[in-house]
């Protein structure tokens, strides 16, 4: 096992749910030590997000769900009730002993409790502090709460994605997985990153943390990309396509005989290429088609011609005939079919971690990141509620067993 590229620093995670999390997630991923700290009794919010739920060893229902599985692998869990002094005392230890703090209350929340960053600075002045929240610590929108799909209507992401209102069905969709959490969280990575570069390293570094301030609807607007540089530089409001792509054309789906794919001709010469496959070469010299902006204005035309040549075909069959001529496409896969597609398999896009609740292996997701000199080679499982309330504090704070039982008995653990 290769030592992770993050391997000695050590992460505090007060997060809930999923933009946190999963940042402190590719933290864990990439090697650092990451604490979650969680409420005594109950636990992240997430760990109730079920059916379904991680069977145990005797085939009963555990509290384990599989969205919290989703997001906090390789993470110690401890418990600890921030609303309390004792609590509060116990946060600013173990942040004296971590180079991160991850945070996601409403704003303000953790002032109460002496544990922002002004407050934490003091006892650890290289701490890299990162609050995340809805819509910022800063603009009138700032006290609100939101979930993802109240940040995907406002930030645009909604009224793009879907099909347009004059197709049946048409209207605002959200994306089925919570882009703007996941996103997020790795905006969030990556600034911590940063923040640790900019702390450590050898030539300047200053030695200084500092405060990280994401906004969830910050993150959606800023990932719907070229999209909104669209409208920005145009003035022109991008509309709702379908599967359509926004580039050269065709991009969108087409039914074979047997099922959907998706082909997209990026170039003038892949569209030549699929006029041939297709049998009609004199479609990529057709007056409305043969250029990317001809396509792209006549798309629906396009639509008209070519849906009724592709239905015609089996989608293996066809698959085949594009690949060969170098024509990108792709089956629409539900996830069963994409575990099992073997250039998956091939790139260890599954990992299986074992579980102390069960004797089978707990299937995920692998982290997408390929590094040739730290390598992420080894998945920890996500953590039992309060798996490692006793060993943190005895190793990192150097508590003994009875301390531990008497805020145990007090019911701040």
């Amino acid at each position: 096992m290769t030592k992770g590229a993050l391997a000695g620093v050590r992460v505090l995670d007060l997060s809930r749910i999923l933009a946190g999390p999963w940042a402190a997630q590719m933290l864990a991923d990439l090697g650092a030590e990451v604490i979650k700290v969680e409420r005594p009794g109950k636990g992240d919010d997430s760990r109730q997000f079920g059916p379904p739920f991680l069977m145990d060893r005797e085939g009963k229902v555990t509290r384990e769900s599989t969205f919290f599985i989703s997001a906090n692998r390789g993470k110690k869990s401890i418990t600890c009730d921030i609303s309390t002094p004792d609590g509060q005392a116990l946060i600013r230890s173990l942040a004296a002993h971590c180079d991160v703090l991850l945070e996601n209350y409403k704003v303000g929340d953790l002032k109460r409790y002496g544990l922002d960053y002004e407050s934490l600075k003091l006892v650890n002045s290289r701490l890299i502090y990162c609050s995340i929240t809805g819509f910022g610590q800063t603009g009138p929108y700032s006290p609100r709460p939101g979930y993802d799909s109240i940040f995907q209507a406002m930030g645009g992401l909604m009224s793009v994605t879907g099909n347009g209102d004059d197709v049946p069905g048409g209207g605002p969709m959200k994306t089925g997985p919570s882009l703007a959490d996941i996103l997020c969280g790795q905006y969030a990575a990556s600034a911590i990153i940063a923040a640790l570069y900019h702390r450590d390293a050898t030539q300047g570094g200053s030695g200084e943390g500092q405060y990280i301030d994401l906004a969830l609807l910050d993150a959606m607007i800023a990932a719907t990309s070229h999209y909104a540089s669209q409208y920005l530089v145009s003035g022109q409001i991008p509309i709702r396509r379908g599967t359509e792509g926004n580039g050269g054309m065709p991009s969108r789906m087409f039914r074979c005989a047997d099922r959907d794919i998706m082909i997209v001709a990026g170039n003038n010469e892949q569209y030549a290429r699929m006029c041939n496959v297709l049998g009609h070469p004199e479609l990529a010299s057709d007056p409305r088609f043969s250029e990317i902006a001809l396509r792209v204005k006549n798309r629906r035309a396009l639509g008209e011609v070519f849906e009724p040549l592709i239905v015609e075909w089996q989608s293996d069959e066809l698959l085949a005939a594009l690949d060969a001529a170098g024509v990108p496409a792709g089956p629409i896969n539900n996830l069963e079919q994409v575990f099992a597609d073997p250039h998956v398999q091939a790139r260890a896009m599954c990992v299986e971690v074992a579980h102390p609740l069960t004797d089978e292996a707990v299937r995920m997701v692998a982290n997408p990141v390929k590094m040739s000199g730290t390598p992420i080679d080894s998945y920890g499982a996500p953590p039992m509620l309060g798996q490692h309330t006793d060993d943190v504090l005895r190793d990192l704070l150097s508590m003994s067993q009875s301390d531990i039982d008497i805020l145990r008995e007090k019911k701040v653990l």
